[in-house]
């Protein structure tokens, strides 16, 4: 493994379990990021589970879809807290903008935008980010290894709000067709961290 992919995961293994407790909220209010890869052929669907702060968990369903350098990806559940549940829907969007060089740069990146709205009643309008992170294959397996600074524009309750988090994640290849993903994020937002299983077609 070269020198800058060690680090990049080192960096981000680091940060990831030093703010665990700490993360901010992608497009649908739970703290799942995306890397700056489009994983599949043809479309990919999955169920992540996050656990935000002062809630108990939260529980949604997924699938993307895209071509070329673009893909949209589709997401909606439930947040469940001691005052009751919270449906939560989002819809984000990813396009490729960086590539890799080994003498220049040592990322590929990603923009990635979010909507999404909390019970209809919070609007995310919108979340706008930019995913840097690296693919490392090993002998037995690969990962990738991302950060995504994102800029939050909130609205609802009689206020809008402006935040910035930054999401790190490691997404694990772990069958043919089988991804895990986890991520957490920090600086606003709710804290929490998401894992989720995708299918990859």
């Amino acid at each position: 493994m070269s020198i800058e992919r060690f680090a990049v995961l080192s960096l981000a293994l680091g940060a990831l379990l030093t703010i665990a407790g700490e993360a901010s909220a992608q497009a649908s209010f739970t703290p799942s990021y995306n890397a700056p890869y489009r994983a599949f052929e043809s479309h990919e669907f999955g169920a992540t589970l996050s656990f935000p702060s002062n809630t108990n968990f939260g529980l949604e369903g997924q699938y993307r879809f895209g071509r070329g350098k673009y893909d949209i990806g589709l997401r909606g559940g439930v947040v469940d807290s001691d005052g009751g549940s919270v449906v939560v829907l989002g819809v984000e969007g990813r396009l490729r903008v960086l590539d890799h060089t080994e003498s220049d740069f040592p990322l590929d990146g990603a923009i990635v935008v979010g909507v999404g709205t909390a019970d209809f009643d919070v609007w995310a309008i919108p979340s706008a980010g930019l995913s840097l992170g690296r693919r490392v294959v090993l002998e037995d397996f690969e990962f990738v290894a991302y950060g995504q600074p994102t800029l939050f524009l909130t609205t609802g309750t009689g206020s809008t709000d402006f935040d910035f988090g930054l999401g790190l994640g490691i997404d694990f290849k772990v069958g043919e067709s089988l991804d895990l993903r986890t991520s957490a994020g920090t600086i606003d937002g709710p804290e929490g961290v998401s894992f989720s299983l995708v299918w990859v077609r």
